[in-house]
């Protein structure tokens, strides 16, 4: 019997639906990489067939429209960029307000069913962008999208850590995150292309934004998952978690620093590159590019390829490869010109490395850690930790970036790394997950 036969048969009574999905056959640790059926076997052992192509639709509707909700703010409505600026940040606070409530809502034994909310939630952002004709209204679609977008994340996570279990979760939390890292290029690209079209073609996408998110919650709905009834009821006895919610609060702050290498490629480099190196913005583009399929080739193969290694050693392995990685490019930049260009081209190899470590580790630690009748209440706390990191990135580093290149990379590099010594210590008692397979 699998692994995901096994966890079928503990929630069996938990799954509404006439059939629950076909448990997938997954390849031993090392092997079956390259083989397409073992991939398709990670995609669905969440949620089937119909889970994964949710995953898809979401992340391709969502790359049509938000990087570009800042251009539809400023070409659509015609506001002013610093009020549209001010609108998506009230978005992104009202969305890390909510992530603690959805923990709580998750632990009350919802599965699928916060998770479809999360996508109804952004398709009404969409709808309400759709009738927008002013700042206010744009700032509801905003606020809506930030909600919708904050809490995904740990909605997705309870949904997988139900129906799976050990290595198989890692395995399929990052093969999600495949899936929804190609979807999300998928759109942006096709976006990028149609935004040529003006403001009447900006204004489909976000039509189809709506109508990918919709049908997208449609298809996580129809799965109808819940906890087994014995969670429930130790959520309901646990109180405030006691000593594992608080080595999770302790491990979310350590956490801090490893959230900013995201924005390190979108705002750090871009303007190091051209505004110090003088260098032609196709350098930032080809980075993120580049960046993004090594991301999409590789995030697997690590998962599976380090599942002998506790979760925490990996976590760590990712706070020094950045932290080594900042001082890379530091070094890179201070050679000016063409050859820091080309060493900053070269240091985002190691730089892209580390970040794919960090969330192919993170989440799973959390998960593997946390008793699963706080599992909500965990997995909220390390995506809030990661949502208040990304919401202060780019403040903290134009600041730093313009205060000197020696305070911004050296204080990522102290930070990062002391936050990876954290990690090693608050977790040091991580359980003994079953084999996978």
């Amino acid at each position: 019997m699998s692994l995901i036969q096994e966890k079928s048969v503990h929630v069996d009574a938990a799954v509404r639906t006439p059939e629950p999905p076909a448990p997938p056959t997954v390849p031993p640790t090392g092997t079956g990489r390259g083989n397409p059926s073992a991939l398709l076997g990670l995609l669905t052992a969440a949620g089937g067939p119909r889970y994964a192509a949710a995953l898809a639709v979401d992340a391709v509707g969502g790359g049509m429209l938000y990087p570009f909700l800042l251009l539809y703010g400023v070409g659509v409505l015609h506001l002013h960029a610093g009020a549209v600026g001010l609108a998506l940040s009230a978005g992104m606070v009202a969305g890390l307000v909510m992530v603690p409530l959805t923990g709580r809502w998750i632990d009350t034994g919802a599965r699928t069913l916060p998770a479809a909310v999360t996508l109804v939630v952004r398709a009404a952002g969409a709808l309400v962008l759709l009738t927008a004709d002013g700042l206010p209204l744009f700032t509801a679609a905003a606020v809506l999208f930030g909600i919708g977008g904050q809490s995904w994340p740990a909605t997705h996570t309870a949904v997988v850590s139900t129906l799976t279990e050990g290595r198989l979760r890692d395995a399929a939390l990052a093969a999600g995150r495949s899936v929804r890292n190609a979807g999300l290029g998928a759109g942006a690209l096709l976006a990028t292309v149609a935004v040529a079209g003006g403001t009447d073609v900006i204004r489909v996408l976000a039509g189809l934004t709506a109508v990918a998110c919709l049908l997208a919650a449609a298809l996580v709905a129809s799965l109808r998952v819940r906890a087994p009834q014995t969670v429930v009821e130790r959520a309901e006895e646990a109180g405030d978690g006691g000593e594992p919610l608080r080595r999770i609060t302790l491990l979310s702050l350590a956490n801090l620093p490893y959230a900013f290498c995201f924005d390190v490629l979108e705002v750090a480099l871009p303007a190091l590159l051209v505004l110090q190196l003088h260098a032609s913005a196709a350098w930032s583009s080809g980075l993120f590019v580049g960046n993004t399929v090594l991301v999409i080739a590789l995030q697997l193969a690590l998962v599976l390829r380090l599942a002998k290694r506790s979760r925490q050693s990996v976590l760590a392995a990712a706070g020094a490869a950045l932290s080594l990685s900042y001082l890379g490019f530091w070094a890179a930049g201070s050679l000016g010109g063409v050859p820091g260009t080309v060493g900053i081209v070269l240091v985002s190899v190691p730089y892209t490395l580390g970040e794919i470590l960090y969330s192919g580790s993170g989440t799973a630690l959390v998960t593997a850690i946390a008793p699963p009748h706080l599992l909500g209440r965990a997995v909220a706390r390390w995506e809030l930790s990661m949502g208040v990191g990304r919401a202060a990135a780019p403040a903290v580093l134009t600041a730093l970036l313009a205060a000197g290149p020696g305070l911004l990379w050296g204080g990522l590099a102290v930070t990062t790394a002391v936050g990876a010594l954290a990690v090693l210590r608050l977790a040091r008692t991580e359980e003994q997950d079953l084999p996978m397979g």
